[in-house]
C-alpha cells in the first residue's frame, strides 16, 4: 500500500495530478484546497497518501498534510460517505473547520460545500465529535483532566517514587489545573508542579 510519494509533477488538472517517482507516473486525486497549494508542473512535491482498494479500481488520494490526511480518513470511515464526498468537503472547508463545525454542531457550515445534503451533513458531528474532542483533549469545549500531554507519565513517575496511584493521580490533576502554575504543556514542568503540590501537603 502506497503511504506517501515524492518526485517532480507531470501533469496539473482539476481532476488529479500526475507525479513522476523513478520514472513510474502515479495519478494522484487531491481536495481542491490542496490542489491550489501545489507547485507548478516540473516542481519536485511531497505528498501523503491514502490508497484505496475497491473491487475494480485502486486510487491514490494525495494530501500535503498530516492534518488533511486524518480529516479525509476521519470522514470516510463514516458510513455513506466516500472518497469523492470526503475530497469535496476539504475542497470547502478545513480541517480545522471541519473539527470546530463538528464540535459545534454547524450543519449549515457543512452542508455549505456544495454535494453534501442534510442528511450526510448531520451525519458528520455524530460519527466523528467523540474522536475530534479526545483529539484536542476536550469535553463541552473545556479541557479534560487526561488531555494534557504527558499526564500519564507523570502519574507513573509518581508512583514509581513510591506515591499511591489514586494520590498520585489527584495531585497530577490538581496540578493541571492549577493557575497559577505555569505552564503545564510539558513532562518536567507537569511533574515539579506535581512534587511542588505533595511538599506542601507533607509540609
Amino acid at each position: 500500500m502506497i503511504a506517501a510519494l515524492r518526485g517532480i509533477i507531470l501533469h496539473k488538472s482539476l481532476e488529479g495530478i500526475v507525479v513522476d517517482v523513478g520514472g513510474v507516473g502515479y495519478r494522484v486525486l487531491m481536495s481542491l484546497s490542496a490542489y491550489a497549494r501545489l507547485p507548478g508542473e516540473g516542481s519536485e512535491v511531497s505528498l501523503l497518501v491514502h490508497t484505496s482498494v475497491r473491487e475494480n479500481d485502486i486510487s491514490l488520494f494525495g494530501f500535503l498534510t498530516v492534518e488533511e490526511r486524518r480529516a479525509f480518513l476521519d470522514l470516510i470511515g463514516i458510513s455513506g460517505i466516500g472518497p469523492k464526498v470526503a475530497l469535496a468537503l476539504l475542497s470547502g472547508i478545513t480541517p480545522g473547520e471541519l473539527d470546530d463545525a463538528v464540535l459545534a454542531g454547524d450543519i449549515s457550515r457543512l452542508m455549505s460545500v456544495p454535494g453534501v445534503g442534510r442528511k450526510t451533513a448531520e451525519r458528520i458531528p455524530l460519527e466523528l465529535r467523540e474522536k475530534i474532542e479526545k483529539r484536542r483533549g476536550t469535553e463541552n469545549g473545556r479541557p479534560t483532566d487526561g488531555a494534557r500531554l504527558g499526564v500519564g507519565d507523570v502519574i507513573d513517575a509518581l508512583v514509581q517514587l513510591g506515591y499511591p496511584r489514586t494520590q498520585a493521580e489527584r495531585v497530577v490533576r490538581e496540578a493541571s489545573r492549577g493557575e497559577s502554575m505555569g505552564d503545564t504543556s510539558d513532562v518536567e514542568t507537569l511533574l515539579k508542579n506535581a512534587l511542588k503540590i505533595l511538599g506542601q501537603k507533607q509540609g
